[in-house]
C-alpha cells in the first residue's frame, strides 16, 4: 500500500462494510474497518456450544450468480473459498392442511404447480419470463445506482421497460393475474417476505425475487453461512484492510463539514482511542451512526423521519440443540399453516406479539453434519415479530418457543422439546445491544414503494462531505446480496467523488 494512499474508515464488519472495504482496498485506498464485536460479520455471525455451530442470522443462499461476480472483480470464485450444494427439493412449505416440497428441477416444480391449478404451468412460464426481465435490469442496473439523482433512471433499457418492471403495481395484484390457487399465489408471495413488506405493499417490480428462487436455486455454502464472512475477511485482508475487532466508535468529530476523526472505545478494556482519516463509511446501523456519533446539525435526518419509516420485521429466534436425528423435515421448512393475514397485521399494522405467528425452521445439520456432533441435530427457528416492541423477556420468549415447538411436532409427527440440550434466544433487545440497531429490526427498511431507490436515506451525508453510508437502512436494500453491492456502489462513488482531489 502506498504510503500516500487515502484513509478510509468503516464502521462495521458485516457484508456491507467488508464490501466497500474490499472494493476500496482494491484502488488503492488505506482501509481500516472498525468492528464493535469480536467477530467480522455482523449479523451473520456464528457461535460454538456444546459441539453446535450457529450460524446467526441469514441463513438463505440466493443468487448465486452475485456471490460469483464479487469474488470474481477480486479474479477469484466462489470455489476458491467454499463448497457449494443446491438443495433438493429447495424448501417445504405446510399449509394447514397439507406440505409441499418445492423441487429444484423447472419441469417437477410445473407438474406440482399443475396438479393444483389446470393450467399453472404454463402460466409460471409467463410468469417468469416477466420475473426475469425485472432481474436482468433490476440486479443487472438499478441496484448498482448510488440513489442520488434522477438521472440515474435516464437509460435506454430502463425507460423501455419501465411498465414492465410494474413499479405502481403490488406484487399481490400482479400473482392474481397469473394463479388463482391461494396457496400457488401465496407461494410467489412468499420469497418478498425478505424484503420486510406484505405483498400488498410491495412493488410487483419485486418478483425478481421469484425468479432468483426458482430459476437461481436455493443453495447451503459448506460449513454454513459464515463461510461467506471467512472469505469475504480472507480477501479483504489479502488486500490489506486492517481490522479493529471489539473496538466501537463512540463520536465523530466534524468540523466545517468534514469529518476530520472517529474516537472508539475498546470493549474489554473501556481504553479510548482516536482515528483520523479523509473518508468515513458507515456500514454500521445508519439510523445510530446519524443521531448518537453526530452532533445534531450534522444529522442529515430528523427524528419526525425516522419515526415516519415503515420498517422491515424484527425476528424473535431460537438456537437449538437436539440430542436425537429428526425425520420427516427437509433443510428449510416454512410453516404458514396459519392466518398469514393475522400475523402480517401485528407486524405492519397493529404492532404486538402474535397471536398464532407463521414461523421458518431449518435443519442445517441435514445438509451438513459438520454443524452438529454425531447423532445429534441443529435447529434454527424464527418468528418475524414487529420491530421496536417492548416487553421481549425471557417468559415471552419461552412461550413462543413452547408454541411452535408444538406446532413442529405436531406437523411432523415425532417428539422434539424433550431432546433439547442447548437452547438460546436471540429477539429485539438483542438486535439493539449487537448492532445498534434501529428499532430492534432484524433486516432493515421495508421495500415499499415509498422506501425504494431513491426514496431509501441517502448513501451519502446530506451534511457532512466525506460521510458515506452502505448497508440494509440505504440503497440497495435488505439482505446478503444486496448489501454486497451495497459496498460496491459506495466503494465507487467514493473513489470516484474523492481519490482525485
Amino acid at each position: 500500500m502506498p504510503s500516500n494512499s487515502k484513509k478510509v474508515i468503516v464502521i462495521g464488519a458485516g457484508f456491507a462494510g467488508m464490501s466497500a472495504a474490499t472494493f476500496l482496498a482494491q484502488k488503492g485506498w488505506d482501509v481500516t474497518v472498525i468492528e464493535k464485536n469480536t467477530l467480522p460479520g455482523g449479523r451473520a455471525r456464528k457461535f460454538l456450544a456444546d459441539g453446535f455451530t450457529f450460524d446467526m442470522g441469514p441463513s438463505w443462499y440466493w443468487m448465486p450468480d452475485i456471490f460469483e461476480n464479487y469474488f470474481g472483480k477480486f479474479g477469484k470464485k466462489v470455489a476458491d473459498y467454499y463448497k457449494l450444494k443446491r438443495l433438493n427439493p429447495s424448501y417445504r412449505v405446510y399449509f394447514e392442511k397439507e406440505a409441499w416440497d418445492l423441487p429444484a428441477n423447472y419441469e417437477a416444480l410445473q407438474a406440482l404447480l399443475e396438479s393444483k391449478e389446470p393450467g399453472a404451468a404454463k402460466a409460471l412460464d409467463a410468469f417468469l419470463a416477466e420475473a426475469k426481465f425485472k432481474y436482468d435490469i433490476g440486479v443487472g442496473k438499478l441496484v448498482h445506482n448510488p440513489g442520488l439523482s434522477l438521472k440515474e433512471f435516464i437509460d435506454i433499457d430502463l425507460l423501455k421497460g419501465v411498465f414492465k418492471l410494474d413499479v405502481f403495481q403490488s406484487m399481490k395484484k400482479h400473482v392474481a393475474k397469473y394463479f388463482k390457487h391461494p396457496s400457488i399465489q401465496f407461494l410467489m408471495e412468499f420469497p418478498v417476505l425478505f424484503l420486510g413488506a406484505l405483498p400488498e405493499k410491495t412493488p410487483a417490480l419485486y418478483s425478481l425475487m421469484n425468479y432468483a428462487d426458482i430459476k437461481g436455486g436455493t443453495w447451503y455454502p459448506e460449513f454454513g453461512m459464515y463461510s461467506i464472512v471467512q472469505a469475504m475477511y480472507d480477501v479483504a485482508v489479502s488486500l490489506g484492510v486492517q481490522f479493529k475487532l471489539g473496538e466501537e466508535v463512540v463520536a465523530i468529530e466534524v468540523t466545517n463539514g468534514t469529518a476530520k476523526s472517529i474516537r472508539t472505545k475498546l470493549l474489554n478494556s473501556g481504553e479510548q482511542k482516536e482515528y483520523s482519516f479523509d473518508v468515513l463509511v458507515g456500514a454500521g446501523d445508519y439510523h445510530h451512526i446519524e443521531t448518537k456519533l453526530l452532533a445534531p446539525k450534522y444529522q442529515s435526518y430528523s427524528s419526525a423521519y425516522w419515526d415516519s419509516r415503515t420498517m422491515a420485521p424484527s425476528s424473535l429466534l431460537y438456537y437449538v440443540g437436539l440430542n436425537k436425528k429428526l425425520t420427516g423435515l427437509l433443510h428449510h421448512n416454512l410453516f404458514f399453516d396459519t392466518d398469514f393475514g393475522l400475523h402480517g397485521r401485528e407486524i405492519y399494522t397493529d404492532p404486538k406479539w402474535p397471536t398464532r405467528p407463521l414461523f421458518y425452521a431449518s435443519v442445517p445439520s441435514i445438509t451438513d453434519p459438520t454443524v452438529a456432533p454425531e447423532g445429534q441435530e441443529n435447529l434454527f427457528l424464527l418468528i418475524p415479530v414487529a420491530a421496536g416492541l417492548d416487553g421481549d423477556t425471557e417468559e415471552v420468549r419461552d412461550l413462543y418457543f413452547d408454541k411452535i415447538i408444538k406446532r413442529l411436532e405436531e406437523r411432523s409427527g415425532q417428539s422434539i422439546k424433550d431432546s433439547v440440550i442447548y437452547k438460546r434466544s436471540y429477539s429485539v433487545t438483542d438486535f439493539k445491544a449487537d448492532y445498534h440497531s434501529f428499532r430492534g429490526n432484524a433486516y432493515g427498511l421495508a421495500n415499499t414503494l415509498l422506501q425504494t431507490a431513491n426514496l431509501k436515506p441517502s448513501c451519502k451525508s446530506k451534511k457532512v462531505n466525506n460521510l458515506y453510508y452502505t448497508g440494509q437502512l440505504t440503497v440497495p436494500g435488505p439482505g446478503v446480496p444486496p448489501s454486497l453491492i451495497s459496498g460496491e456502489v459506495v466503494a465507487t462513488l467514493v473513489d470516484k467523488t474523492h481519490n482525485n482531489k
